[in-house]
Order: structure tokens, then sequence, then C-alpha cells
């Protein structure tokens, strides 16, 4: 949030101690390589090390300092954890940092108007970011080797890439010739294949499913364009800004609004099926699982609707705004301003089924950042960006 997929078998021959034999074959599947999760709905289905049972047993594992309060989502693709910064250790700069186990294997000073808060992507070997100069950079993801830079597509961006059909999918703000713009870049050298103008702001991070783009935009409107051209398809107006990023499951968008309302759209026509109204506005980015959608609200609720009817199944109040949840294993996993004013950031574990509190993260540690920050979960651990020695932290269990 701005402000948001053949398993193998490992066989281990155990030497060392029963622990050792005891550790779970890793699935290559369980990365969060992009800011939606692959699947385009924020959740997890191949995590099954943490569970309702057992994720009160969360603990620490490691924390890697970052230098900023205001970093991206984290993603995780083979148990490396890539974070951007909009401001790192240099002060006026982003950072891009590859961290493992807690080591950094590799960091990507931006220099100067570089960095953001849009969450990178990683695809096939490649990490994609989009910075706030308004380019979009590919880089070796085991090594961090530049690969290729765009042309400026924006003055900056907050979009999160989604990588798709050989393209970098991402949103941008004024580019010098249109206000707002959605553009594909090909993943091969970054050229740009096609780019289409909403007139403005576009900090929703599009989702692309099957041969079609969605995403929100400042002007109010939800789009969704043709993948391999940005013919646009159809287009629905809501009351306010759509910063969220869409949603969408089972030929169906979901996406929130400014105007305090959360939306679902028929996929194919645009038309609304429902929308529920919160108390306050609605930039969080929905996660959907199992005929349920969990999606924030500024008005200090996490709200699970049944996704058919828009009905309320439960709400929790985490006490200030709510980040993008992530959704693994039965559990709801979101971030929270701290209710205290001056404070960061709050991460909480609820049950999906009923929305009760079954692990919560407190750091009392001042923060100037008030965006809530979206966590992810991937290979057995939650990654959270966090004011606690502005590092980007995984918890586990031991």
């Amino acid at each position: 949030m701005k402000r948001i997929r053949v398993a193998f078998l490992v066989l281990f021959a155990c030497f060392a101690s029963a622990a050792f034999c005891q550790q779970p074959a890793v699935n290559p599947l369980n990365n969060w390589s992009e800011f939606h999760q692959s699947d385009m709905q924020r959740y997890n289905p191949y995590e099954d090390t943490l569970g309702v049972s057992n994720v009160a047993d969360l603990k620490l594992k490691w924390g890697y300092p970052m230098g900023t309060d205001e970093p991206s989502s984290p993603v995780v693709a083979g148990g490396v954890v890539y974070v951007q910064t909009l401001a790192g250790l240099c002060e006026a700069c982003g950072i891009v940092f590859a961290v493992k186990d807690g080591s950094l294997l590799w960091s990507y000073n931006e220099g100067l108007g570089g960095g953001s808060d849009s969450t990178p992507a990683v695809a096939d070997g490649v990490l994609y970011f989009g910075n706030y100069s308004g380019f979009v950079q590919a880089m070796d993801a085991s090594t961090g080797a530049f690969l290729w830079i765009s042309e400026p597509i924006g003055d900056y961006i907050d979009s999160s890439p989604a990588v798709a059909l050989g393209m970098v999918f991402v949103g941008s703000a004024f580019d010098g010739n249109t206000i707002g713009t959605v553009t594909a870049l090909s993943t091969i050298d970054g050229t740009v294949v096609w780019s289409f103008s909403t007139g403005a702001e576009v900090a929703s991070s599009p989702a692309v499913v099957g041969n079609v783009v969605y995403v929100g935009s400042e002007d109010n409107n939800v789009y969704a364009l043709k993948a391999r051209t940005g013919a646009k398809l159809w287009s629905y107006t809501t009351g306010g800004y759509v910063n969220s990023s869409p949603a969408v499951a089972n030929g169906v968008v979901y996406v929130g609004s400014w105007d305090n309302n959360f939306y679902a759209l028929n996929a194919t026509t645009g038309a609304k099926l429902w929308s529920y109204t919160t108390g306050g506005a609605v930039q969080s980015s929905p996660a959907v699982a199992n005929g349920v959608v969990y999606v924030g609200s500024d008005d200090n609720y996490l709200y699970a609707l049944n996704a058919t009817t828009g009905a309320l199944l439960w709400s929790y109040n985490t006490g200030g705004t709510v980040s993008s949840p992530a959704v693994a294993n039965g559990v709801v996993y979101v971030g929270a301003v701290a209710p205290r004013v001056g404070y960061g950031n709050n991460l909480y574990a609820l049950n999906a089924s009923t929305g009760a509190l079954l692990w919560s993260y407190v750091p009392d540690i001042p923060a100037a950042n008030t965006s809530a920050y979206s966590p992810s979960v991937a290979d057995g651990q939650v990654y959270f960006g966090s004011n606690y020695g502005n590092s980007v932290v995984a918890f586990g269990l031991k």
C-alpha cells in the first residue's frame, strides 16, 4: 500500500542432529515475489509452517538496519528479502537492499532523486523497481548487477510493479506530457510497449490476470486495460481517489476508494456487484482467501467481508490506520500505525475466520513516518518494515 505461485521434494541427509532432520523441506513456490503476491490476491496458499495453532509463538528472528522508517513492503524470493527505501543511509537518496537471514547480500544506492515506497517485484531472477525520479530499473536479483533502466515514465513512481506476459506494468504521476499513466515495459530491455493516460496520478499497483490489467487512479476511476496493447476495456467511477491496488479473484475485482467505500466489480464488465461503507478512506489493498476479502480502512478497522455478498463477517480495531493485509494458512497479518501519536507501526496476526487476535508486535519506539507498513509471509516467516531500529525484520518460530 502507498501510504499496497510443481512442488519439489527436498531430501536432507541427517548428519548433524535430530532437530536438523525435522526441518521442513522448502517449497520453491513459497515466495512473496511482488506486492500483490503472484496470484494478485495478497494470499500465500503455499505457506504451511505458520498457522493458527502456532502463530502465537512467533519470535523476532533477525533485523537488518535500513537507516530509514520509510521502507517498501518486503518481497521474498528464494529466501532472499528485497526492500526499497524512500530515504536511506545517505539521507537524500534511496537504497535497494537484498538480505538473507539478517545478512546483507548486496545493496544499491539509487542516488539523489532515487528511492520510493514502491515495492519491488522479482521474476525469473530479475528484480524490478520504480523510483521517485520516474524510472523503472532491472537488476540481477542474485548479485545486484545492473541490467537496464527505462526512459523516464513519470515524475515519480509510487505504484508497485507487476510482472507478467514478458512485461513490467506500473503506474506513475506527471510525465511531462500527460498527467498519470499506466505503462507496460519490456522485461528484456525496459522499452515502452504501451502507455495509457488516466489524467491523474496512478499510485495503485496494477493487477494482471490473464490478458487484462486492473488498476486504480486518482481520477477516481478503476480501469481494466488490455494487457498486450493498453486499450481500455472499461472503467468504473468511485467518489474518491483510488490508491488501493485491486485484488482479483473468481471473476471479481476488489478495490477501495477514498470515498470510504470498498467495491466488488465484475471483472469482465466493470459493473458493481456490491459495496461496503467504512468509516474512513480505504487506501489499503485487499487480500482474498477462501471466499473472504480482507481490507483495512483509515477508520482504524480491518474488515473481513463475504467475497460474494459483501456481508460483514468480522472487524478488528487496530487503533490506527491499517495497512494492506497478507493472508496465509488461516491467519491474517496486518500492520497499523500505533495509536499513540508519534509512534510507529504495530504488526498483528488475527484468526482469519473469527478475527481473534493471535499475536502482536508492538515496538515502543518513536517514528516520524505515519504510513502503515504492509507485511509479507513466506517460508515460515513474517517480514515487516519496522521503526524499531529502522529495520526490515523477520519473525518465525524457534
